[in-house]
């Protein structure tokens, strides 16, 4: 374990680095939750004592930081809060919409939809960025309560997700782990999603859906939107939507090309800032970009930084390893027993800590037992449990995966906050339930 020795000298008056970081990790996590300080903050902060103390020094705490999620975030954002200026989204919205008569429910099923497929092809973090503005610009002309809809998309970005090496950032760290195509993750994970969508999206109705009322005038007013009205720049459309198809060819070519998600982002994003300047003066080009910088939801990129420091905390302290061994003693080498338990305990942490500093620590764990179970080869089960579990074990809090926390940023935006703890006690539950139906579904295909 990288830095377990160094670590125990530097920390202040020779206290327990594994007691520290845990005691500081939990005192951060319960402030979090309580929502007494902005969550940047409280991140922040922890993770400044975690340095302050003696835990990590800053190296060792900067290499914690997953700087490929934060440039995919950041890149995602500019070019979201660009191409937003032209309208495309209303349109999508509005075309939507009227599909369905806006009837409530229609409108959420089609969005949800919208989100798991798009999850499934870009990455989740991306869809519900440009998937979140739309569904509270309509359930504002229909007022209606947006919380609903916001939840069921919280749900579809991460069971989407689940189905492809795109799509959600665990599956890239065990595809790139593992070495594993796009395509394994198709045949293996893919068919099992469209189940556990239509489960979930059955007890929203049952909860929310049945119940949506909107009154006819409001519906009329949505029926009466001239969806082609809502592009109010040809131009900057055309822009968008070439760099928009340029940055997703390249999430699909990402391998072949050897070049990360957040790079491509990061290119896309500066692409678009020069060609949607082009005809402005030096002037108007720092109040553009000024104006662009400021939609981009700094609190997240910041609590993240935050978070992924503080999980470095713990794991240099050598707190999530032996976690990990208790999985394998418990399980005494019994692969099916195996399986479960990492489905679950996968699960379960990714909804308590952000799923991708877990799969980290998991993936040299689970590779450390091939000798236990007869090689390489045969921890194809694990691998996949691991990946079912953490990307659909972030559906059980709003810290359990980035795209819940955009979701989040957006609504306290609109001043819609969506609470913690509300949340969880809806949430977790319908994880778990899907994470059920995930055990049933390892057990018969791979076990």
């Amino acid at each position: 374990m990288h830095g377990e020795s160094e670590t125990a000298m530097q920390v202040v008056f020779g206290w327990d680095p594994l007691w520290v970081s845990s005691i500081l990790f939990v005192a951060t996590y319960v402030v979090i939750v309580s929502e007494k300080f902005n969550r940047a903050i409280v991140a922040g902060l922890g993770a400044s004592l975690m340095i302050t103390l003696g835990v990590l020094n800053q190296e060792t705490a900067i290499s914690g930081i997953d700087f490929n999620t934060l440039g995919l975030l950041t890149g995602m954002m500019v070019i979201v809060a660009i191409t937003r200026g032209s309208g495309v989204f209303q349109y999508v919205a509005v075309w939507s919409a009227k599909k369905v008569n806006a009837s409530p429910w229609g409108i959420l099923f089609m969005l949800s939809l919208v989100t798991a497929v798009f999850s499934s092809l870009l990455d989740n973090v991306t869809t519900v960025l440009l998937i979140a503005p739309v569904t509270l610009l309509i359930s504002h002309e229909l007022k209606i309560d947006p919380y609903p809809f916001l939840f069921a998309e919280i749900f579809a970005s991460n069971i989407g997700g689940t189905a492809t090496l795109i799509g959600d950032p665990p599956n890239i760290m065990i595809g790139s782990a593992v070495r594993l195509s796009f395509n394994d993750f198709l045949i293996n994970l893919a068919p099992i999603v469209p189940l556990i969508l239509a489960v979930t999206l059955g007890i929203i109705y049952l909860v929310w859906g049945r119940n949506m009322q909107a009154s006819g005038d409001a519906r009329k007013r949505i029926m009466n939107f001239k969806e082609q009205e809502a592009i109010t720049d040809i131009r900057l459309l055309k822009q968008s939507l070439f760099v928009l198809a340029l940055v997703m060819t390249g999430f699909l070519l990402a391998h072949p090309l050897k070049l990360e998600p957040a790079t491509i982002a990061m290119f896309g994003a500066a692409l678009l800032l020069l060609l949607s300047n082009l005809k402005n003066s030096a002037e108007e080009q720092s109040e553009e970009v000024h104006k662009t910088f400021g939609n981009v939801e700094w609190i997240t990129i910041f609590f993240f930084i935050g978070l992924f420091i503080a999980v470095k905390g713990i794991e240099e302290a050598g707190v999530l390893r032996i976690l990990a061994d208790q999985v394998i003693a418990v399980t005494g080498g019994d692969l099916t027993i195996t399986a479960m338990a990492i489905l679950w305990v996968s699960a379960i942490a990714s909804a308590v800590v952000d799923n991708i500093p877990f799969v980290a620590t998991m993936i040299p764990v689970i590779k450390s037992m091939a000798p236990t179970f007869g090689g390489a080869e045969n921890l194809m089960p694990l691998w996949w449990s691991l990946a079912l579990g953490a990307c659909l074990g972030g559906n059980g809090s709003l810290v359990g995966a980035s795209a819940n926390l955009i979701v989040a940023g957006f609504a306290e935006r609109a001043g819609h906050r969506i609470r913690f703890l509300p949340f969880m006690l809806m949430a977790f539950p319908m994880m778990l339930l899907s994470i059920g139906i995930a055990s049933f579904y390892v057990y018969f295909r791979f076990l």
